[in-house]
């Protein structure tokens, strides 16, 4: 008999490093096979509609793409260890973390793969022609990583990373990661001894870019080695749940990232919401494209221009929608950390123009 799911993707791909260790760590039964030419022309393609990985495709033959579909879909289906906290705290930190990751983390995560190619040329395009042609020799698996990562290395700009935003977006990462790594001096995991969504978020970025390629990964090791080791704890971990911190606890230590998160990020996700409800406006009915334009953003001490990512309120809905319904002293305590951290404005918007994911499909349409 066949494995129970199998994952379509890759160690060089950015979300795949997302929903790897979640699998593992729920201790299911699956079987990762890399994301081929083939399997994108025979699989991906067709049944998804676009050249995007991970997949997950399950024993009777349903396709799900989006880490944040692929794991919601493996909860309703293995709920325990849950890995969203049922602290009303620790869950509207986790969701907005896996949120920066995905959606923020992915800046430095491409400057540091393309801004910095030419120190790690032959591991790039090694890794990018490994996926697409397995078999073929490392000379030739490099020269299919030079035309198939055109599009990606292309993709910088659009991000906001230029040669006005780099020294900001590297001090602000360089921030995050010491942080972060003071953080895991204290607790193996974001919110205690088990991880929680916010962690397999940063995996994403903190993995599969910045943990494997060598600049950025040699970088990690010296500058925050007990992140490198939470790298390791997430892609094998113990056959023990473990437990979130009691009481609702949100380390002290994880309130400069927050800060961070909510000074350089709610303002973008904010002026996406706007930029939906315009076009929204103007395209009564029709499903909305995932980029519009550019807007201006903001970094530390970095300005620049960055893509309007639609999709982008469509994980803030989950943080919100989860605030929203709090009540009494959960909500009493989640505004005082939202005071704390400088994000109680942005959870008081007004979401006219609910967007939603159609089954299948990339694009967000509004919904009633």
């Amino acid at each position: 008999m066949g494995a129970d799911y199998i994952l379509y993707g890759s160690d060089h791909s950015y979300f795949t490093g997302k929903v790897r260790p979640y699998l593992r760590y729920k201790g299911l039964d699956f079987e990762e096979r890399l994301a081929t030419r083939e399997v994108y022309k025979q699989i991906i393609l067709p049944r998804v509609g676009a050249p995007i990985i991970p997949v997950l495709e399950t024993a009777a033959g349903e396709i799900v793409q989006d880490t944040t579909d692929i794991i919601d879909l493996l909860e309703s289906r293995h709920p325990q260890p849950s890995v969203y906290p049922q602290g009303a705290r620790q869950k509207l930190v986790a969701l907005l973390l896996e949120h920066y990751a995905d959606e923020w983390l992915v800046i430095p995560a491409m400057h540091y793969r393309w801004s910095v190619l030419d120190q790690q040329y032959e591991f790039i395009m090694r890794e990018f022609g490994r996926m697409s042609a397995p078999d073929a020799t490392p000379e030739n698996q490099v020269q299919i990583g030079e035309k198939i990562s055109q599009p990606f290395r292309g993709s910088i700009a659009s991000l906001g990373i230029d040669a006005a935003t780099i020294p900001a977006i590297e001090r602000v990462y360089a921030e995050f990661l010491q942080q972060l790594d003071e953080h895991f001096t204290r607790h193996p995991f974001l919110l205690g001894t088990r991880p929680s969504i916010g962690d397999f978020g940063l995996m994403g970025p903190l993995y599969a870019h910045l943990g494997r390629d060598p600049v950025p990964r040699a970088m990690m090791q010296a500058q925050a080695p007990e992140v490198f080791r939470w790298l390791q704890r997430m892609n094998e971990p113990e056959p023990v749940a473990g437990e979130f911190l009691a009481a609702d606890e949100v380390p002290t230590t994880l309130l400069p990232i927050l800060k961070t998160l909510c000074r350089d990020f709610l303002p973008d996700v904010l002026d996406v919401i706007v930029c939906n409800a315009a076009w929204l406006e103007e395209n009564p009915g029709a499903s909305i494209p995932r980029y519009l334009g550019t807007h201006p953003f903001h970094t530390g001490d970095g300005e620049g221009e960055r893509i309007i990512h639609s999709y982008s309120q469509w994980m803030f809905q989950r943080a919100w929608s989860h605030y929203q319904a709090l009540t009494g002293t959960e909500r009493e305590s989640a505004d005082a950390l939202l005071s704390d951290i400088g994000g109680l404005e942005a959870m008081q918007v007004e979401i006219t123009h609910w967007l939603r994911r159609q089954p299948g499909q990339l694009e967000l349409v509004e919904s009633d």
